[in-house]
């Protein structure tokens, strides 16, 4: 199979996932650290798996660049959610 053809089927699969669970459990875990509370424990695993994900897309967002805008913008949600999540657990307010 050519790598055009399995990086259209890889882009397809990740956009399905995105949508359908990782961009709403972001959005709910971003109003949660806005309200001024702190993450679970399994929130902190999701986060760590998308972060180790994204890692593994690096080459597929070099051979198809159209996408950089996409993930950019993906990798700044977590980093807000992570940094303000950070500032609530420093803070002590909220509850997990």
């Amino acid at each position: 199979m050519k790598q055009g053809n399995r990086d259209a089927g890889a882009i397809a699969a990740l956009m399905i996932r995105m949508q359908e669970y990782r961009l709403p459990r972001a959005q709910r875990l971003l109003e949660k650290v806005n309200r001024g509370e702190t993450i679970a424990d399994g929130d902190l695993d999701f986060l760590k798996r998308v972060y180790s994900d994204s890692a593994d897309l690096r080459p597929l967002v070099k051979r198809n660049p159209e996408y950089m805008k996409l993930v950019a913008g993906m990798i700044d949600l977590y980093a807000e959610i992570t940094a303000k999540a950070l500032e609530n657990e420093k803070a002590g307010r909220g509850a997990s």
